[in-house]
């Protein structure tokens, strides 16, 4: 349906070029000129509404009121000016006067209007509820990706705010010389991509900048101060700084570490050993979450499917570790170096 109502522009605008030339003049390349002009003025119009699809119906209000108010300001402008003698008198640049006040107050209108609106509450509809759940990504929970994966599950939705520097940082990244830097840095720039298509998500870039402060940490935190908002990211680092000066944060790793699976001792779990441990008889195991299984007794049985009895549960800044002994070899195949099963 899209595409049938872009090609009816299309033809409406360029079949009205080519009228308006028709009627106008008499040579045939004049003719073909208005419906050249009728064709881009199509394509002017379609890109037009492609840029403001991804912009919000109140930024777009904000931005025809603000218009309206530099239009008036404008007209009255020009009213004080007609009882100014001396510059009416010269009747050849009024029309320019009058040219520059619309066009200055005009844009000025629609960039504060389309700009500050946020910062205004009308009805109930406005910042005062978006303002207290902004919620800012992160660099490096960007370049992580899994916030987009969250996103696609429906668990979060509204409006995420990726601040300018943010952005800016990231293509930083992707322009670097380091082989490594630069796939992050890419990686980054497609996870945003990404999740501008996922239904219920709008990633919106705000152009708050402290120019001030230094470090792209320092000014997120400066901005959640400022939007008393959250901060999504699964840096420590910035998680410690931004708790002590009582910004909110939202820890993916930490969300991570949550839906993890809770074992506890005494249970049986059938785990494959996958290489040593650090001490004599150990081996080491994971679950699909990349939780390490410690099995004493099973550093024999690397490649082997083992059943392990838990003893004790472990939990660091890094993440959960278990701790279990060996009860039985469940796995078909002979362990490696193994000659026989206990």
């Amino acid at each position: 349906m899209d595409v049938i109502v872009k090609i009816l522009l299309i033809l409406a605008c360029s079949l009205s070029g080519y009228s308006i030339a028709y009627h106008s003049y008499n040579q045939w390349w004049q003719w073909a000129v208005g419906l050249v002009l009728g064709l881009l003025m199509a394509i002017f119009v379609i890109q037009v509404e492609q840029a403001i699809r991804k912009v919000s119906l109140r930024v777009i209000l904000g931005g025809v009121v603000g218009i309206i108010i530099g239009l008036l300001i404008a007209f009255l402008f020009a009213y004080g000016l007609s009882f100014v003698s001396n510059i009416m008198e010269k009747r050849q640049v009024v029309p320019w006067i009058y040219t520059l006040l619309t066009g200055t107050m005009g844009y000025l209108g629609l960039v504060l209007g389309s700009k500050k609106v946020e910062e205004v509450s009308l009805f109930g509809w406005g910042p005062a509820k978006e303002i207290s759940d902004y919620r800012i990504l992160d660099t490096s929970v960007i370049i992580d990706g899994r916030i987009a994966d969250i996103c696609d599950t429906g668990f979060m939705e509204g409006n995420l705010i990726v601040p300018r520097f943010v952005l800016d940082e990231l293509q930083y990244i992707a322009d670097s010389s380091d082989s490594m830097k630069r796939a992050r840095g890419r990686r980054g720039l497609d996870i945003l991509n990404r999740m501008q298509r996922s239904s219920g998500i709008y990633i919106d870039v705000v152009d708050h900048d402290f120019p001030k402060i230094k470090g792209v940490d320092a000014k997120l935190v400066a901005l959640a101060k400022k939007t008393s908002g959250k901060i999504i990211t699964n840096d420590f680092n910035l998680n410690k700084v931004a708790e002590l000066q009582g910004i909110k944060i939202l820890n993916v790793n930490e969300l991570a570490n949550a839906l993890k699976p809770v074992v506890l001792p005494g249970e049986l779990m059938t785990v494959k050993i996958i290489k040593d441990g650090k001490e004599p008889g150990q081996g080491v195991a994971y679950l699909d979450d990349g939780t390490m299984i410690i099995v004493d007794n099973a550093q024999k049985y690397t490649g082997a499917n083992v059943e392990a009895l838990v003893t004790s549960v472990l939990q660091t800044t890094a993440g959960r570790m278990i701790f279990s002994e060996l009860k039985a070899v469940v796995a078909d195949k002979k362990p490696f170096g193994v000659n026989a099963k206990p």
